[in-house]
Parts: structure tokens; C-alpha cells; sequence
């Protein structure tokens, strides 16, 4: 989906955290409270939005996600400030963990330009937390969340499944608790053990037993049911809604909005037009071949590197991975199939002329014969309850039509 007037989605990464969880190998290292690296970190990539939007890379912006780590971490002050930076949107949301939230916090926020907060609880099951790792107790989790409902922004709480010592009547009580304490979107992620973490190497060590593929899908089937009865939809594999609620950043990663992250590690996807504009700001970045149908960039520099750029991408290092034509739309395809509203129409008629007509009707074919898609009512084809559960096996077959499969 090309867009000439400038990137839709904007993230802002946010590496800090008091500790790093056992389970977790995002971008993100433990720091002091009071690391005076986070102010410079903040003020950088504030310049670097500024920057942005001066050269009309942000015109048309729609929504924007401040992530982590723990963006909380900065404080009132800190986080004001860099929301500040981002142009007016309809939608931005900022991640917060319950020891470093507060409504002082969530008002400067508020009052900065925020619209959502997504409050990473992960269980308000006291030994649930200590087996993950976290700072936080259950206690302070609902006093977050109930803070975080009051504030008037829109609350999102984020949920694990399959951790360990949980049972699915305290799965459900926490999914039933955030809902209580005011969350309109929630999202549950399965546990996945990642190598390097606390946990990947007490399963290597033999300590831990990693969960099985039928727990994680009981698990979720167990999430859905209990958000099912208290009104919300599922509308991607890990997000569910009541209706109105959606968080249209997160849709921005599968319906093939063009998206820049600022930050260390973040990703942007850009076609080729937006790609070029960046290259004027950042003139390290390498030509593409005239083949190049979409631009994947990953920013390679440090937490530190970025904090002395001062805003100016061109002191900074980033990975760049180039996307045919067939490649980008079985990549779309792929995206597609996370979502609730599925293979749509158009969507399909240019896979077809990207990728040949026959590949992409087999592929869909097969998924819809072995009962992982359905048609519904508008002619897309969404995944069926089957196919949220077997999600590998349906990215696996739509990307393959990349390789002309």
C-alpha cells in the first residue's frame, strides 16, 4: 500500500527496563530509575521525529505506538516530552508496567497527545509474576490498571498464557480482573521460550519443561472463551476488542501500511518512494535494485549510539533487507491472515498479478480444504478457529508463493 504523502504509522522504541524479565528477548536492557542515558535517548529521538516531520515523512500520519521496554520509565516529564514530538494524531498509545505508573504520569501523557495506554500486566497472579520475572505484584497491577481506567485514556492490558504454575482458572481470573478494572482491548501472548533468556536456558539446563504446542493452544482457547463471554472479538491472533476498541497500530503491521521506527532495533517498511525520501535524510543508506518492490529497515546502532546522534539519522546504522514484487504480496498475504478480516478482495486480485493468478487460488484452496480459512459474507478469506490455532502452517503456505510455490 503505497502512500505518497508519508509514512500512516509511527514507533518510537524505548530499550529501558528496571529488570529484564526471565522470558524476554526484545530490545531492552536493565537500568537505574534515574540513568541519565534515558533523558538524552528521549531528547534524540524527539530531534529525530521533529526531523521527520519537517521533511513531510510524517504528513498523513495516523497513528503512533511508543514501545519497549518500558516507555514509563521516563517519567512524566520524559514521556510528555517525546510524545510532544509527534505530530497530531487520531491515535497514540504509550506501553507502561504498573511499577513505574501512575496518574501523574498517565495526565502529562494525556495532556502530550496520548489517547491509549497499554499496561503490561502479563497476570495478576502473584506467583504467576515471580515466575515470569516481574517487578510488579497482582496488588499493583489493579491499582494500575484501575488508575490507568480513571485517567480517560483508553486502556489496553497485555496477558501471557502458558506461563508457568498457571491454571486455567487463574488464566481466567486475570483476564476477567483487567476486563473488571476497565481494559477495552487485551491482548494474550503465548509464552515462547527464546534462547538466551532466563528461561531458555533453564529449558536447556533441564530445570524447566518448555510448554507443549497443546498447552499454548489450550491456553489461548481458554483466553478467547472467557473474552468471547464478556463481549470482546478477536481481531488479530493475539488481540481481542469490544467493538470500537481496535488499536489501529497494531493493524498497520498486517495491512501493509507503510510504518517507520525510531530507536534502537526498531523496523520501518517502506516502498520505494518513502525509501528514497529516507535516503535523503540518511544518505548511508544503500541503493536498491530496480527490482525492489518494498524496503524492510532495522536500526543496527545502540541505545547509546542513537542518544548521541542528537535526531540525525545519518549518524546512525541500520539493516536493510529488499522485497520483490511477489515477494511483498505474499508477505501481505501472510500479514493478512493474522487479522479477523482476513484475504480480502483486493488484496487477493494483486497477489494474483504479482505472484500468477493459479499459485495464489491453490494456496487459499488448500488452506480453505484443510478447514484453516473460510469465505465470509464480504469474499475474504479469514482464518477459522483451526486456523488461529495452526497459524505457522498458514503463514508457511501463503509465504511460499514468494519462491513461486
Amino acid at each position: 500500500m503505497a502512500d505518497a504523502t508519508g509514512f500512516r504509522a509511527l514507533y518510537l522504541h524505548v530499550p529501558f527496563c528496571v529488570r529484564k524479565c526471565a522470558y524476554c528477548d526484545f530490545a531492552s536492557s536493565a537500568t537505574g530509575r534515574r540513568d541519565p542515558l534515558m533523558a538524552v535517548y528521549a531528547r534524540s529521538l524527539a530531534a529525530m521525529v521533529r526531523r521527520m516531520a519537517g521533511e513531510g515523512l510524517l504528513d498523513g500520519l495516523s497513528t503512533a505506538y511508543v514501545g519497549g521496554g518500558t516507555p514509563s520509565l521516563l517519567g512524566g516529564e520524559g514521556l510528555s516530552f517525546l510524545i510532544g514530538a509527534v505530530p497530531s494524531v487520531g491515535e497514540l498509545t504509550f506501553e507502561a508496567n504498573p511499577d513505574s505508573f501512575s496518574p501523574d504520569l498517565a495526565a502529562a501523557a494525556r495532556d502530550a497527545g496520548a489517547t491509549r495506554v497499554s499496561l503490561g500486566v502479563q497476570s495478576l497472579a502473584d506467583d504467576e509474576l515471580r515466575a515470569l520475572g516481574r517487578v510488579h505484584d497482582g496488588e499493583a497491577a489493579r491499582r494500575a490498571l484501575g488508575e490507568a481506567a480513571a485517567s480517560g485514556l483508553r486502556l489496553s492490558a497485555d496477558l501471557m498464557a502458558a506461563v508457568p504454575g498457571q491454571t486455567p482458572a487463574s488464566l481466567a481470573a486475570s483476564v476477567e480482573g483487567a476486563v473488571a478494572a476497565g481494559a477495552s482491548h487485551v491482548s494474550v501472548y503465548p509464552l515462547i521460550i527464546e534462547e538466551g533468556t532466563v528461561f531458555g536456558r533453564a529449558v536447556e539446563e533441564g530445570s524447566m519443561e518448555e510448554p507443549s504446542d497443546d498447552e499454548e493452544a489450550a491456553a489461548m482457547e481458554a483466553a478467547e472463551r472467557v473474552l468471547g463471554r464478556l463481549g470482546f472479538a478477536r481481531y488479530e491472533v493475539a488481540s481481542y476488542a469490544r467493538p470500537g476498541e481496535r488499536c489501529r497500530h497494531n493493524l498497520s503491521y498486517w495491512n501493509g501500511t507503510p510504518y517507520l521506527g525510531l530507536g534502537t532495533a526498531a523496523a520501518s517498511m517502506a516502498d520505494c518512494g518513502l525509501y528514497g525520501r529516507l535516503r535523503r535524510l540518511a544518505p548511508g543508506l544503500p541503493a536498491v535494485a530496480a527490482s525492489t518492490a518494498r524496503v524492510r529497515l532495522t536500526c543496527d546502532s545502540t541505545a547509546r549510539e542513537v542518544a548521541a546522534a542528537e535526531g540525525d539519522p545519518s549518524r546512525l546504522s541500520f539493516g536493510v533487507e529488499e522485497l520483490t514484487a511477489g515477494e511483498a504480496a505474499a508477505e501481505d498475504l501472510m500479514l493478512a491472515a493474522r487479522t479477523s478480516d482476513g484475504l480480502g478482495p483486493g488484496l487477493l486480485a494483486r497477489a494474483r498479478d504479482a505472484v500468477g493468478a493459479a499459485a495464489v487460488d491453490r494456496a487459499v484452496d488448500t488452506l480453505v480444504g484443510e478447514g484453516l480459512l473460510a469465505e465470509t459474507p464480504s469474499g475474504a478469506f479469514a482464518p477459522t478457529e483451526r486456523g488461529w490455532l495452526m497459524g505457522n502452517v498458514v503463514f508457511g503456505e501463503l509465504w511460499g508463493l514468494a519462491d513461486g510455490d
